[in-house]
């Protein structure tokens, strides 16, 4: 909470999209984030994953899990509208280990994932589908591609689907801007961090009318830093709406 808090106050982003919260909505610190100028829109879990939506803008909430599957009810997934434009927060599965049940929950998800976008590009205001993809889009998004060949986040299979998902229109905010080789997560390993030996899994998919807004994007590598960090780092983008 502190570093979170801590990064609200210096990078001040208008819409945050939070993944793994890892606990109910009942324990999400809402007065502390409101204090610090944020509404926010909340999908929790025990103990496991848990999205999030927080904005400096009132937030209409419009899907409260990935549509497709009732069966299911993991909390990866939050959609609002707010200051004009559609996020979501997503959390995808990882899918390890491979073969199994969780990859294959995983390649389901983002089948279904597929199918929603597809709903969503209907409508033509900007739309921003953003948080941890648990997917490694190209070998140049890691470290050391060899190491990853057996990983659910690399295999075929799960580059397969996101690929078919930015084939549908959608921008790759981060690839957009040249960062291909840019890292956004690092294994808490010794060494991984300081040797950049990481691999770019966080993703913002804009499509084409956020696109045409999109001013820059970028990785804010600071909280990485910091004592007791998220083996995460804050991927941004700046819309001019």
């Amino acid at each position: 909470m502190e570093h979170v808090l801590k990064w609200l106050g210096e990078f001040q982003p208008d819409v945050v999209l939070l993944q793994e919260l890892k606990g109910l909505e009942e324990i999400f610190p809402q007065m502390e984030i409101k204090s610090a100028g944020y509404e926010t829109a909340v999908v929790g879990q025990k103990t496991y994953n848990g999205v999030a939506i927080l904005s400096k803008h009132p937030i209409e909430v419009t899907q409260t899990s990935l549509p497709g599957n009732k069966s299911d009810e993991q909390a990866r997934y939050v959609e609002g509208i707010t200051n004009g434009v559609r996020v979501a927060s997503i959390y995808l599965p990882n899918g390890n280990p491979v073969p199994g049940e969780k990859f294959d929950y995983k390649l389901e998800w983002m089948g279904r994932l597929l199918a929603h976008t597809k709903s969503l590009l209907k409508d033509e205001s900007p739309l921003v589908l953003g948080g941890d993809y648990n997917v490694i889009p190209s070998p140049n998004d890691v470290y050391n591609p060899k190491k990853w060949e057996r990983d659910a986040l690399f295999m075929p299979q799960s580059r397969n689907a996101f690929r078919s998902i930015t084939n549908l229109g959608l921008t790759d905010a981060l690839l957009s801007k040249g960062l291909a080789g840019h890292y956004t997560w690092w294994d808490y390993r010794a060494g991984s961090w300081p040797r950049d030996e990481g691999c770019r899994i966080d993703h913002l998919l804009l499509n084409p009318k956020a696109a045409d807004l999109l001013v820059d994007a970028g990785i804010d590598k600071t909280p990485r830093g910091w004592e007791k960090p998220s083996d995460h780092t804050p991927a941004w983008c700046e819309l001019n709406i």
